[in-house]
């Protein structure tokens, strides 16, 4: 006997508002059925003792410290800037000031 009737998939169609053809239906609830197998057999599989994980492959990030280090080309930057005041870019204003000009 199936777990899956047509007026389930229907349902939720409806609530996940999808407008599934009624050509559709059958299809829909045969793959569900299948799905509902699926899950059936991992529920069958002993996971006793398996630690919980989020990926098959354990992902590191590898990741170095910052460190400021002092660079060679710095000045020739600097250089290259359209406006300078300083050791820093000058840019154009973007904010208003506090008096909301």
């Amino acid at each position: 006997m199936s777990r899956i009737t047509a007026d389930d998939v229907r349902k939720v169609a409806a609530l996940a508002r999808l407008d599934l053809p009624e050509a559709k239906i059958a299809t829909y609830t045969g793959q569900l059925e299948r799905i509902l197998d699926y899950v059936a057999q991992l529920e069958a599989v002993d996971t006793e003792g398996v630690p919980a994980t989020t990926r098959a492959v354990e992902v590191v990030n590898v990741c170095r410290p910052d460190q400021v280090e002092p660079t060679a080309v710095r000045q020739e930057l600097l250089d290259l800037a359209p406006h300078r005041e300083g050791d820093f870019f000058r840019v154009p204003r973007i904010l208003g000031d506090a008096a909301g000009s």
